[in-house]
């Protein structure tokens, strides 16, 4: 009867051993948890690349629209550069006309005091009052040209040179030397370095005598061949 018994109770324990429960490890719950991770990070990529893409959109907008206006600015500037060049050929001369304005001034002045002096009823003198004025408004004028950089060629008495001369003619000269300037028929101009205008001379020519002792092995050689 014990062992009846007992054989119930280790049955029944047996039983109640196998229904405890048993916590087994679900294996699909990690994965998951990885791949929502994979999908957030991959989110997170792509929005950031679609901000930088936006900015560097924007960067891009804001270099277009920079270089447009830059190159706008630059036509506007090499335009009024053209202009101004322009109208500096246009009115390069307007300096220079501008101070000899005051010397036409004179010039017109002095013929009206000729007109006066010419006048029987004008007092002694008027003449030569008008010969001083035309002195000054001469002496004047060559102060602006020469201010201008223009400068006149002295050339009576100085040896004759092809670069500033052109003889009109020759003569003989006993007391000079040959191709020396002797008289200047229209005088010649130097713009700072540079010859605008020869003076027009007339030059002295080699005498006879000079050509004979110029050349004194010339008349020995012939001498000995007679």
């Amino acid at each position: 009867m014990e062992e009846k018994e007992l054989n119930k109770e280790q049955k029944t324990s047996l039983e109640n051993e196998n229904n405890i429960p048993i916590e087994r490890e679900d294996a699909s719950e990690p994965k998951i948890e990885n791949q929502q991770t994979e999908v957030s990070l991959k989110t997170a990529e792509l929005e950031s690349a679609i901000q930088k893409i936006t900015e560097l959109e924007k960067q891009n907008l804001e270099l277009k629209d920079t270089l447009l206006r830059k190159a706008a600015e630059f036509e506007n500037y090499k335009r009024r550069s053209e202009n101004d060049q322009l109208n500096i050929l246009k009115y390069a001369a307007e300096s220079f006309i501008r101070n000899i304005l005051p010397v036409y001034d004179d010039l017109e002045r002095s013929l009206s005091h000729i007109d006066e002096a010419n006048n029987p009823a004008s007092p002694a003198g008027g003449f030569d009052s008008t010969k001083k004025g035309l002195l000054l408004v001469f002496e004047k004028f060559g102060k602006i040209l020469e201010n201008q950089g223009v400068k006149r060629i002295d050339a009576k008495g100085k040896p004759f040179d092809v670069h500033l001369h052109e003889a009109l003619m020759q003569q003989p000269a006993e007391d000079v030397p040959p191709h020396t300037v002797l008289d200047v028929l229209e005088h010649g101009y130097m713009y700072k370095d540079k010859v605008i205008r020869h003076a027009k001379v007339i030059v002295s020519a080699e005498s006879a005598s000079h050509e004979e002792n110029s050349n004194p092995e010339d008349k020995n050689d012939s001498s000995q061949e007679g």
